[in-house]
């Protein structure tokens, strides 16, 4: 019985995609209620300070100083020892990156989404490329930097050695394009650098593939239909991810069958490479003569209305409210 399941949804966290966390776990939180399970929200962020009005966590406006230094006192909360599960609706730094996946192995408290090392890894841009390079995932090409050690005509030559021009630069470890620039030539290379180095102290450069946009949802052991993105900005940026009417959505995606058995195919190998468990979503990108590349893996994939996973999940028959019980039940 769903009904003697208690679960600890959490929301909002401390990263840049606060936000879009809170819009997240709020369709996570409905479809729970709706399902009858017994659902406690926390907000990590607040540390001690937790309500009982629900509504007030999915608020815009911060009703306690945030931090992330406040996750040590939220995890101690008697409430932890009472759960059966943890359902994971953060996104971003301190969410997705194996904070909380850590602090949770540490109490033996089971979690929805990746374990610890694969959080890290799939979050750690740079380490994800380095492994799918070792298993020869098809990626595009990159190069990587500290943020406190850019020399300009250093990364320039290396640009121009390596990728070419255009070339995509975005910080190591934030998530919905956060930070992320396209460089079209050497004349906004500087200014991207400096954005990228706002979020993180390591910056990736990746060549820019130009093509479609095509993502591959896998919930245990099953994988989705591919989906694409046809998005009004020339990337799937913030703002076409996040406002209704900025994309449309073709799922099933109008591609060759034999390229989405490969995708399907790339998918589950990456899936397991990186260690992954539960859900996640695989982002590429489709070249004009059916050449893709895999940007990254998402561990724990938005869930807001107009997030990909539920739409793919919809494509088969497969509602929001089960795609959530799904993911519980695999998840304990």
């Amino acid at each position: 019985m769903n009904s003697d399941i208690k679960i600890i949804l959490l929301v909002g966290g401390n990263s840049t995609e606060r936000t879009i966390s809170k819009l997240s776990s709020k369709s996570i939180y409905q479809a729970l209620v709706s399902l009858g399970f017994k659902v406690t929200l926390i907000d990590p962020a607040y540390g001690k300070n937790q309500f009982d009005d629900a509504d007030k966590y999915f608020d815009e406006i911060d009703y306690y100083p945030i931090s992330e230094t406040n996750y040590i006192e939220t995890f101690n909360l008697d409430v932890f020892k009472k759960c059966d599960l943890v359902f994971i609706g953060l996104h971003g730094k301190w969410g997705e990156d194996g904070t909380v996946q850590a602090l949770l192995d540490m109490k033996k408290i089971k979690y929805t989404g990746s374990k610890m090392l694969a959080s890290a890894v799939t979050m750690d841009k740079i380490l994800s490329k380095i492994l799918f390079d070792k298993y020869q995932i098809p990626t595009p090409k990159w190069i990587s930097l500290f943020s406190n050690e850019i020399d300009f005509d250093k990364i320039e030559s290396e640009i121009r050695s390596k990728l070419g021009y255009p070339i995509v630069v975005k910080p190591n470890d934030q998530g919905s394009t956060v930070g992320l620039s396209i460089v079209k030539n050497q004349n906004h290379l500087n200014e991207a650098l400096l954005i990228a180095s706002k979020y993180s102290d390591k910056i990736l450069i990746e060549e820019f593939i130009e093509g479609r946009e095509l993502t591959v949802g896998i919930v245990d052991k099953t994988i989705y239909p591919v989906l694409e993105i046809v998005p009004t900005h020339e990337i799937y940026d913030y703002e076409c991810k996040y406002t209704s009417g900025m994309s449309e959505y073709i799922v099933p995606a109008e591609i060759d069958e034999d390229i989405s058995n490969q995708l399907k195919e790339v998918s589950m190998k990456a899936f397991k490479v990186l260690e992954c468990e539960g859900y996640a979503r695989l982002d590429y990108r489709l070249t004009k003569d059916n050449k893709f590349y895999l940007l990254e893996i998402n561990t724990l994939p938005g869930m807001t209305s107009l997030s990909l996973l539920p739409k793919m999940a919809e494509s088969v028959n497969v509602s929001f409210e089960e795609l959530v019980n799904q993911i519980v039940k695999i998840s304990l």
